[in-house]
């Protein structure tokens, strides 16, 4: 791939990440303190954190970060969040979602749907 290419493929890969993570690094830590995103998500065997929950925790420190300071594993993560969000915000279920681990599972990632 071109260099310029690259470059076009990473800033979309920011600017969809940073279009779809809809919470401030401080509502994400706060969230992810709480039981309720503790408790969603799939853990791999013998882990006691789901991969929302941790991959959560690394959104924080990619929010945290300078454009330039971005390196090759962070573009990689900003492609997972995006995709994840995009995959789980197309199975919305049906009627008030303010209280499901639909919703919560979603927050873990960085994105609260309800959110305007």
């Amino acid at each position: 791939m071109a260099k310029t290419d690259q470059t076009h493929d990473d800033t979309h890969t920011r600017d969809e990440f940073h279009d779809l993570v809809n919470m401030t690094p401080k509502q994400l830590e706060q969230w992810l303190d709480t039981d309720e995103s503790k408790a969603v998500g799939q853990k791999k065997d013998g882990d006691s954190e789901s991969t929302g929950h941790h991959m959560g925790r690394e959104i924080v420190e990619i929010l945290h970060k300078k454009t330039s300071d971005y390196d090759d594993e962070d573009m990689a993560r900003m492609r997972k969040v995006s995709g994840y969000i995009k995959r789980h915000t197309a199975q919305r279920p049906d009627g008030d979602v303010e209280e499901t681990p639909w919703r919560y599972s979603l927050m873990n990632w960085g994105h609260d749907p309800l959110k305007k």
